[in-house]
């Protein structure tokens, strides 16, 4: 597998920014690393090892970004007004620097599908969610989707926009996005075992928020066993990637057997599914009464 690492000025962040590129063609995936993890995690966690078959015969080429989380989302003790502007900054090197160059070097001029675990995954979602002109599907695993927690309840409108599920909320039922993300691919999926409980409460939020708005994705809670791991995420990466690039339906499709010779009965119909609950038809649309006002 080809390796290429890149070291590049970005004018949003005034600094050399860092970032590894896996394979040579294919569908680009923008992979964020975890809560204040290098652009070289992937290597060390065993995600390149559950990928190698898609990288190897050029089904996926993998760019993995360099986050800033240690000034951002995770500076606990930093001013939140300061942090959530650096995030911002982060979030247009990615968009209006980090794309781009993906787009050249990948060169097949498809959309990116953006993917993550644990705090890479809020950092994918926002991605996808406020570009999904950049980006046709989203894999996020064992997130969270507000920034409550992140910033100590601090908003503004820099914070708001960075918080998928009170800028969702704030979004008008006939807004041109509710419409493109019911065309793309999302996949929002995590544990139930005790170290899951943030992830699994947010993603739970998040699912009603998309219920209200209209928004199809997949959300998918595996077992009470399944905990906050990289030996789960790498299970799960896999197992959603054909999902997330419109390779393979939802809900799963009825597979006819066929006959082992003419003589021979045809075997019981098979059902392929997946071993967790699909996703339930949506409710009428629903106007969520907070937020819809502010940051006008």
């Amino acid at each position: 597998m080809l390796t290429a690492y890149h070291k590049e000025y970005s004018n949003c962040l005034g600094r050399d920014m860092e970032f590894k590129v896996y394979g040579v063609g294919g569908k680009p995936v923008l992979a964020i690393p975890t809560e204040k993890g290098r652009f070289y995690q992937w290597e060390e966690t065993g995600m390149l090892d559950a990928l190698s078959s898609d990288l190897e015969r050029e089904h996926i080429q993998l760019f993995v970004a360099d986050p800033i989380d240690a000034e951002t989302v995770c500076n606990q003790w930093g001013d939140p007004y300061h942090r959530v502007r650096m995030q911002e900054g982060w979030y247009h090197y990615v968009v209006d620097e980090l794309v781009p160059r993906i787009r050249e070097i990948n060169g097949t001029g498809q959309d990116l599908l953006a993917v993550g675990c644990s705090m890479g995954a809020y950092h994918a979602a926002n991605f996808f969610l406020r570009r999904p002109d950049l980006f046709d599907g989203v894999i996020a695993l064992s997130g969270v989707y507000d920034t409550y927690g992140m910033y100590q309840g601090y908003m503004d409108e820099v914070a708001y926009a960075n918080d998928p599920c009170v800028s969702l909320s704030g979004m008008t039922l006939d807004h041109p996005y509710i419409d493109l993300f019911n065309r793309r691919r999302m996949v929002f999926c995590c544990g139930q075992a005790p170290d899951e409980e943030p992830s699994l409460s947010a993603t739970r939020r998040l699912e009603q928020v998309f219920l209200r708005k209209g928004i199809r994705a997949r959300m998918d809670y595996w077992g009470y066993d399944v905990d906050h791991s990289w030996f789960w995420w790498n299970k799960q990466m896999p197992y959603f990637l054909y999902y997330a690039m419109g390779e393979e339906p939802w809900p799963p499709r009825v597979r006819e057997p066929e006959p082992k010779s003419k003589s021979e009965p045809a075997p019981e119909t098979e059902f392929i599914y997946y071993p967790y609950y699909p996703y339930t038809p949506f409710p009428p649309r629903e106007r969520l009464l907070y937020f819809e006002e502010d940051f006008d």
